[in-house]
């Protein structure tokens, strides 16, 4: 069982930037895809971008060149600078785990999943 503990959320003005840490618990940490998803008051939770075992990195649309992920196998953390914010960004952000191979845009890919953390953005 993977624990994966969200940090970094908070309130920030449009054209601001925040950065996300995520935690795992386990050791294999560096073997499973890493995801950010997220989820605005009323809507479906969305893929925003997730790392692979290989380094390479995927990314939505409405955040290419914006947001960045990263990871830091020696401290089990996966990150997500967030630069740039938008009001629409605004959702609360879980990070989440797949031990297996799978879509790594896809919400089902992911098995194990933080308790998220809220970002707001104001205009």
């Amino acid at each position: 069982q993977v624990q994966l503990v969200e940090s970094g959320g908070g309130l920030v003005q449009a054209g601001g930037s925040l950065r996300l840490s995520c935690i795992a618990s386990e050791r294999t940490f560096s073997r499973y895809a890493m995801g950010w998803f997220r989820q605005a008051p009323g809507k479906e939770r969305e893929f925003v971008t997730a790392i692979i075992r290989s380094g390479s990195t995927y990314y939505a649309d409405s955040v290419k060149g914006r947001f960045t992920i990263s990871r830091d196998s020696a401290k089990n953390t996966v990150y997500l600078q967030m630069d740039s914010l938008k009001p629409e960004d605004t959702a609360v952000y879980s990070c989440a785990a797949a031990p297996t191979v799978g879509p790594p845009t896809r919400l089902s890919t992911y098995v194990y999943w933080g308790q998220g953390t809220q970002v707001t953005v104001s205009s």
